[in-house]
This record gives C-alpha cells, sequence and structure tokens, in this order.
C-alpha cells in the first residue's frame, strides 16, 4: 500500500450520539457523525474530506439519476473484547468495488482512498461501533456518476463517499424462502456479478410478490431454464449435502462473489467438509431432500452473515427443516462472530485494526 492518505477532517460540533442506545438498532436507519467525501473530475480525484454527515445538494438532471451509474459495497466493523476497532476483510471488498466500476463504465478509485479514508472515517466515528453480540458497524463505500446531462453516455464526473451506519442483527429469524421460476436476477454477459444499484432495484419487485405469499426472499435460480441455484435475495446461498458443501460458482458471472461466502467456503474447509462450487439443479436439491441427505441450507453475505432457511418452496414441494438439530451453519456462525470479536485467533488474517 502507497503513504497513507492525508484526509482533511472538518469534526461535527456535537456528536448525535449522546442519548442514543446501540443496542438492536436495524438495519441502515441511523448514520454516524461523518462521512467521507470525493470527487472524480477531469481524470483524478480531488477535494476529498471527512465532514459531519448530512444532505447532498444535486441538480435533477444528475446523470445516476437517469442511467444508473451507480455502485455500492458492504463492509463491517466491530470491536473485540478489549474494545479495540477492527474492520473485516476490507481490501476484499475494494477490488469488488473496482471490478463493479469497471463493468459500470466507472473510474476505480485508489486504494488509498478506499482503505486509508474508511480506515480514518472509522477511527474517529469508532464509538459507534456497537458492543453486542451480532451487532457491527456496517460501512458502505458507494461512487455514482454527476454529470449534469441527458444522454446516454458514461459520466465524466464522478462523487465517492463513505457513510458509517450501526446495526444489530440483519436476518434475526431463520428464514422462508421461495424459489423464483418466473423473474431473473440476472444472465451470463450481464452485470449480475456487480454490485451495482440496479441489480437490487430489479429483483425488489419479485422479492414483494413472494412476501405476499408469506416469504421472507426469493431464491434466484438461471434465466434459460429456471432449473440452477444462482443466489437467494441479497445472499449468497449454501447447501449442505452429505458431507459437502455446494454453493454456486461464479463462473457465468450471474453471481455476486461474497466477501463472507469465501470466508465460509475457508471455514467449512477448516470443519473438515469438502466445499463445491458448481452449478446446482433444484431437482438435485429435491431428491437430496427426500432421500435424507439434505442437511442444511443457509445464506451469507455481509450484512446477513449467516442466515438460516427452515423452509424452501420449490413448484408443489414445501422443504422444511428442523434448525434446532442443525450444526454447520449455527457452529459457522458461532466462529465467524468469534473471529470478528476477537474471541478467538484470527488464523486467516481477516481483521484489519483501526488504528
Amino acid at each position: 500500500m502507497t503513504a497513507a492518505l492525508d484526509i482533511p477532517i472538518v469534526p461535527i460540533a456535537q456528536s448525535k450520539l449522546k442519548g442514543l442506545s446501540l443496542e438492536n438498532l436495524p438495519f441502515g436507519k441511523h448514520f454516524t457523525d461523518h462521512m467521507l467525501e470525493a470527487d472524480y473530475i477531469d481524470g483524478k480525484w480531488t477535494s476529498i474530506s471527512i465532514r459531519p454527515y448530512a444532505s447532498l445538494s444535486l441538480a435533477p438532471s444528475v446523470a445516476a439519476l437517469h442511467y444508473g451509474q451507480a455502485i455500492f459495497e458492504g463492509v463491517k466493523a466491530y470491536k473485540d473484547q478489549h474494545s479495540k476497532p477492527f474492520i473485516f476483510r476490507p481490501h476484499d471488498n475494494f477490488m469488488r468495488f473496482n471490478a463493479s466500476a469497471e463493468r459500470m463504465q466507472m473510474p476505480t478509485v485508489p486504494v488509498e482512498l478506499f482503505m486509508d479514508g474508511m480506515l480514518q472515517l472509522v477511527k474517529l466515528d469508532q464509538d459507534w461501533i456497537p458492543a453486542y453480540p451480532d451487532h457491527s458497524l456496517y460501512i458502505r463505500p458507494f461512487m455514482f456518476s454527476t454529470d449534469e446531462m441527458i444522454g446516454v453516455r458514461p459520466s465524466d464526473t464522478y462523487k465517492f463517499m463513505i457513510i458509517l451506519s450501526p446495526t444489530g442483527p440483519y436476518y434475526s429469524a431463520p428464514m422462508r424462502i421461495w424459489v423464483e421460476e418466473k423473474y431473473v436476477r440476472a444472465v451470463s454477459g450481464g452485470v449480475g456479478y456487480a454490485k451495482a444499484a440496479g441489480n437490487y432495484g430489479g429483483a425488489m419487485y419479485a422479492t414483494a410478490q413472494a412476501k405476499l405469499k408469506g416469504y421472507d426472499q426469493v431464491l434466484w435460480t438461471d434465466p434459460y431454464e429456471h432449473k440452477y441455484v444462482q443466489e437467494c435475495g441479497t445472499m449468497n446461498v449454501f447447501f449442505i449435502i452429505g458431507n459437502k458443501a455446494i454453493t454456486p460458482g461464479l463462473e457465468e458471472g450471474t453471481i455476486l462473489g461474497g466477501v463472507t461466502r469465501m470466508s465460509i467456503m475457508t471455514l467449512l474447509e477448516d470443519m473438515g467438509l469438502t466445499v463445491e462450487e458448481r452449478n446446482l439443479g433444484m431437482d438435485e436439491v429435491l431428491a437430496a431432500y427426500q432421500d435424507g441427505q439434505l442437511r442444511e441450507v443457509f445464506g451469507t453475505g455481509t450484512a446477513a452473515t449467516v442466515s438460516l432457511i427452515k423452509e424452501l418452496c420449490y413448484k408443489d414441494h414445501a422443504l422444511q427443516f428442523d434448525i434446532n438439530k442443525w450444526e454447520v451453519a449455527p457452529s459457522l456462525k458461532n466462529k465467524l462472530a468469534a473471529i470478528r470479536e476477537g474471541r478467538i485467533a484470527d488464523t486467516h488474517g481477516w481483521m484489519i485494526p483501526v488504528i
């Protein structure tokens, strides 16, 4: 990494934290005192600063509002048992952020702006990191086009920002999932692997339809046969079949390469399970369930961490699970939390100290 970036800081006059309990805060509803902001103009990043969290003034013709050049990331900060702050695998998010930027024809963000900016911002607002189990400080880096124009072309100017939000558990209860066979999230050659804003907007209708049926989220399937598993709502998905953990591969570019997904794959191997990244059809899932070989199903993601799935609805089949008998997913959730909270050794070097 290059030398640390010297970022001007304008501190807030009085913190909003006074009188606010950080326990069980809903996801994404509260924001810390400060934010990072930078502008891309004339081919370089400029006007980099950390200042009090505030509204932005934007023209109604700003390109991002019309043509969707907008990407983001999700990262988390934690405090260990000694109240020292750490960020979980931020460099992996940096790499994915720039992969998204390239796919959306946006400028990449220098590592020192992304990493140093994040570390300095979290250090400044570290008192906002909740010191409770399953709680964290959610870090949201994002970038959007800022040309004031109407016309389909890449913008010449962009804004990069980081905001912070303390949060409790994202999905606190085990979920019921609807296997989607009509609507599509992504196709090969598209932007499914990018963390682009439009991917999430495009998923909302199908998710709303599933919720009307009494389900919490959708399990996306491939766009051609609606047969092969992709992602589960805002999460990657894992199936424990026999002594194997199976998750869809990344080769087709239709699913997000999750940082938590990578971490869970490593922990599964540490537990002695065989991990397979491959196409997995719902017919195979159903057959494994009927044969008693489908032991567990769970989702993973930065926001969700590890979320248990207690039911899958596929065609006329309701695949229901007694999660009280599960061993793998609860163990993974507990071990990942213990690493993040400093209760066991971080043997993989995932936790980056905020110093």
